[in-house]
């Protein structure tokens, strides 16, 4: 027997509460960036490029101009290219809630597309950032009328102060590994963390990277602990998985990059953002590398990007996971019941 289609009368019925929800939470949300003085932008989502991460997939398409000549293009997996061009244009604070799409994801908490909520800081450190995801946990509660978060029978308290817990601090408390003896700067040893995973009993291939290493102990050893009672930031990524945040400037191993976590859900993803356009190109590089030895297929870079990069001033900016928010303030099970109109289910 197929499902019941989300447009049916009776199942609308039963989506509709948490649904309003959403609806008083985004609005929620937007008055309390209006009042600490941001502007509300609205990025294009078609970019010649969707970002340069190796496991991140975009959605390609093309344009066809007046002359019929036809141009790839991609929808943007984040509008964190976009937003970052608006910097050095000149703007200082701004937020968007941005329609985003990423292939080869689809479950209880991903969908194809979503709604991406991402906001910067110019001239402002990062650690600032933490502080706006807790009061947005907080507003998120507030807008479904409820004290805790929930998901999946964990409970989190968003008006409790967040646990700040470094990945090297996480990973030998729950893990039992010494992350940052596998790193030397931005340099890492996966033959060592190969074999630390072992000792403590994680199943690993010879053939595992190092990236892949730290995914597979973080997913499975690591993020089930994060955020229960109250939220956890997890702060301090190692260099070689800093994506676009900057060197921290107190040890080369780690970078300023963090995620709030609550109930055991990833929620945001924050950086103190790099501005050295010629190390992110080096980074994208490296990462479309490596997604070509996985996939077989790599994505350009976005040359307008870097050219912007390169007079962006210092600041910071996060990215938050809007329909995960909503999910946990409402005790959602899936992603899909609090998306006003879902993607096709025959996307598996």
């Amino acid at each position: 027997m197929s499902p019941t289609p989300w447009w049916s009368p009776a199942r609308h019925a039963d989506r509709r509460p948490a649904l309003l929800a959403r609806a008083r939470i985004q609005t929620a949300i937007r008055g309390w960036f209006g009042d600490q003085g941001f502007l509300e932008v609205d990025p294009v989502a078609l970019q010649v490029s969707p970002g340069n991460e190796a496991h991140l997939h975009g959605f390609a398409t093309e344009a066809i101009g007046n002359d019929g000549r036809a141009v790839p293009m991609y929808l943007h997996t984040s509008p964190e290219f976009a937003m970052k061009k608006l910097l050095t244009a000149g703007e200082a604070r701004i937020f968007a809630f941005a329609h985003v799409w990423r292939n080869r994801e689809r479950g209880a908490l991903h969908s194809p597309e979503f709604t991406m909520l991402e906001w910067y800081r110019v001239g402002e450190d990062y650690t600032v950032l933490m502080d706006d995801g807790a009061a947005l946990l907080r507003l998120a509660a507030q807008g479904a009328g409820v004290s805790a978060l929930h998901y999946r029978g964990i409970s989190c308290d968003p008006f409790a102060e967040p646990e700040r817990l470094s990945v090297a601090e996480a990973f030998q408390r729950y893990a039992g590994i010494d992350l940052l003896a596998t790193c030397n700067g931005a340099e890492t040893d996966a033959a060592a963390l190969r074999a630390q995973a072992r000792a403590v009993g994680i199943a690993v291939r010879d053939e595992d990277t190092w990236s892949f290493l730290l995914s597979k102990i973080l997913v499975e050893k690591v993020e089930p602990h994060l955020g229960h009672g109250r939220p956890t930031v997890l702060d301090r990524y190692p260099a070689a998985e800093a994506a676009l945040a900057r060197p921290a400037p107190d040890d080369a191993r780690v970078a300023e990059r963090f995620e709030l976590y609550a109930c055991g859900v990833e929620l945001a993803n924050g950086f103190g953002e790099l501005t050295n356009a010629a190390e992110q190109r080096r980074r994208f590089e490296i990462e479309m590398a490596e997604k070509f030895a996985i996939y077989g297929e790599t994505y350009p870079l976005d040359e307008d990007f870097l050219a912007a990069l390169a007079g962006m001033p210092a600041a910071s900016g996060i990215a938050m996971g809007f329909d995960r928010l909503v999910m946990l303030a409402t005790a959602a099970p899936r992603i899909d019941d609090v998306i006003w109109t879902p993607v096709s289910d025959q996307i598996a």
